[in-house]
């Protein structure tokens, strides 16, 4: 099992957000990247999965502040973090059996991403 903590995603991730495509894009790529950076960093390698069928992602988010969060947005805005995952794994992001759970609140908010590769 590897874990990487993410900073909370950016609210143009949001799937509720009403923001510019170009503000969008931008959004996408830097989270996008900053996972794959991390992953590295944690020792994510890619074709260490090879011939592995689904990977179980378990995604706990501790929000910045306390209130109602719905699963499967807090999953769609994750989507360009899991990308980046995918990238440094070498793998498709198909693969990844996600799991969300919500925890407690964290000044700032974080994504706690463990991997069980």
């Amino acid at each position: 099992m590897t874990t990487i903590e993410l900073p909370w995603p950016p609210k143009a991730l949001s799937p509720n957000a009403r923001v510019h495509w170009a503000q969008l894009a931008r959004a996408r790529k830097q989270y996008r990247m900053l996972a794959f950076v991390l992953a590295c960093k944690a020792g994510v390698l890619g074709g260490q999965v090879k011939g592995v069928g689904r990977l179980k992602v378990a995604l706990t988010f501790y929000p910045p502040v306390m209130r109602h969060r719905d699963k499967d947005n807090l999953l769609a805005s994750m989507k360009a973090a899991l990308d980046g995952l995918a990238d440094a794994l070498l793998v498709d992001d198909r693969q990844f059996d996600p799991e969300v759970s919500i925890a407690e609140c964290v000044k700032g908010g974080a994504v706690k991403v463990e991997l069980y590769v």
